[in-house]
């Protein structure tokens, strides 16, 4: 079970690298335009929050690393940062698209709770 949970512990952390990428680097990009449904005058002038958004993405990316590689505390690291990809999404799904639900909290929820199952295994 440990292993499973480690393989979603990745998945996640890949997702949260790839919107790090989506939002700092690839927002005014055609891939950024549709995947946010703007238009190139909005993503012009949000970028500097995409940024933003984006960057704290890559936090969660390496605290979720950072688990996966720790000797010490790993389980309480993972969980920690498994519950902020969380809330995060669910904050963002209330507030900004609801897919959001899908791609971001579903997949971390599902890691933490493999996470805390491969504790009790």
């Amino acid at each position: 079970m440990k292993i499973i949970a480690n393989l979603l512990v990745v998945v996640v952390s890949l997702l949260h690298a790839g919107f790090l990428v989506l939002e700092m680097f690839l927002w005014t990009q055609p891939v950024g335009l549709k995947t946010f449904n703007m238009t190139p005058e909005v993503a012009a002038s949000s970028k500097v929050l995409a940024a933003n958004q984006g960057l704290y993405n890559g936090f969660l990316a390496a605290g979720l690393v950072w688990g996966l590689i720790a000797t010490e505390s790993a389980t309480a690291i993972k969980v920690f940062f498994l519950g902020c990809a969380i809330v995060a999404g669910l904050f963002g799904a209330a507030t900004a698209k609801p897919s959001i639900l899908f791609v971001q909290a579903l997949p971390a929820a599902l890691a933490l709770l493999a996470v805390l199952a491969s504790r009790r295994a």
